[in-house]
């Protein structure tokens, strides 16, 4: 007596080769999309960083109406903030400042200050991603 024996062969799973094809599709996809998503962060980063320099740069210009003096280097953007404590006194400063805080750049550090400045009457500018002086840095001189 012979017994019919069936047997089924069911597929369970993935076979290698299909898991390899569809890592190799994912790692294609992500190297043609990731650089674009990083170089929109980037670029959003040093928009970012220009619009606090045009904010910084008004505020400037009203303290300078108000106490005929840009803040020198030593009193800092907190003086657009703050009424500096050190001189040249600032006899007009404005109840509630000029800014309501001194941003930090998209970086996380704080923007440097220079008065009278390098490149004009009061340099602003952050050192940019790489936090190294002279190399990408981002300036009040570079606005448009």
């Amino acid at each position: 007596m012979q017994k019919n024996v069936r047997y089924t062969h069911k597929h369970a799973g993935f076979t290698l080769i299909e898991v390899i094809v569809v890592l190799v599709i994912l790692g294609i996809l992500a190297s043609i999309v990731v650089p674009k998503v990083v170089s929109r962060t980037d670029q959003a980063q040093i928009v970012k960083a220009k619009q606090d320099l045009r904010a910084m740069e008004s505020a400037l210009q009203m303290y300078r109406v108000d106490n005929f003096a840009y803040p020198s280097t030593d009193q800092g953007l907190d003086a657009l903030a703050t009424k500096p404590s050190t001189g040249p006194e600032a006899k007009n400063w404005q109840p509630g400042g000029y800014i309501k805080k001194v941003p930090k750049d998209p970086w996380g550090n704080d923007y440097q200050y220079l008065s009278p400045g390098e490149k004009g009457d009061f340099d602003i500018y952050s050192l940019g991603p790489d936090q190294r002086p002279g190399t990408d840095d981002i300036g009040n001189w570079d606005l448009e």
